[in-house]
């Protein structure tokens, strides 16, 4: 259970003009009926947006936490199975009783991988949601910084799902700059 990679996302605002890749005008400079286009490295705000790398710690220390619950029923289940097992080798159980502690660490065992996937299912919901509110946070963050920049399409740039982009088109850290102060504003509101 790795902490979920964001997908990427693309926004794209109100503007009708038709769209234009001139890499020569680059993203400030677009000429008149062209459209601007920018794109953000989303690796960087994965790495660089302070919301996430709190978040990413988070759920680390959540899996961490998990998987520290997991590991201490299994070696407890582990070692009833085992005081059992030298038990029925010593004849220190009468059948019933035998049967009886059989169908207990059966139990054991059925309720523990319960807790594995109830646990696992929490992980994943909480993973998703904090997802949601990445997006919801850069598509908003987008929106109110795209007022003043006019940009037809803010593209999201992760690996190579964009071929070629000129450097010039590149808003990463004008965005990332602009989500930390905004974040930072929100959590000195609390």
């Amino acid at each position: 259970m790795a902490v979920a990679a964001f997908a990427a996302f693309a926004m794209t605002s109100c503007n009708n003009q038709p769209q234009q890749n001139d890499t020569k005008g680059g993203a400030a400079g677009a000429q008149k009926g062209e459209a601007k286009i920018a794109y953000v490295e989303v690796d960087s705000i994965m790495t660089q947006y302070t919301y996430w790398k709190e978040v990413t710690k988070l759920m680390e220390q959540k899996e961490r936490n998990i998987q520290s619950t997991l590991a201490a029923k299994q070696k407890n289940l582990q070692q009833a199975a085992q005081n059992f097992q030298q038990g029925i080798q010593s004849n220190k159980y009468t059948q019933e009783q035998a049967q009886g502690i059989q169908a207990n660490l059966q139990k054991q065992a059925q309720d523990a991988d319960a807790l594995q996937q109830r646990l696992g299912n929490e992980y994943q919901q909480e993973i998703a949601k904090y997802n949601k509110a990445l997006t919801d946070s850069i598509h908003h963050f987008l929106e109110a910084f795209n007022k003043d920049k006019k940009y037809a399409m803010i593209l999201a740039k992760q690996g190579d799902n964009i071929l070629y982009a000129d450097k010039s088109l590149d808003i990463t850290d004008e965005v990332v700059k602009g989500m930390n102060k905004a974040y930072k504003g929100m959590k000195n509101e609390k």
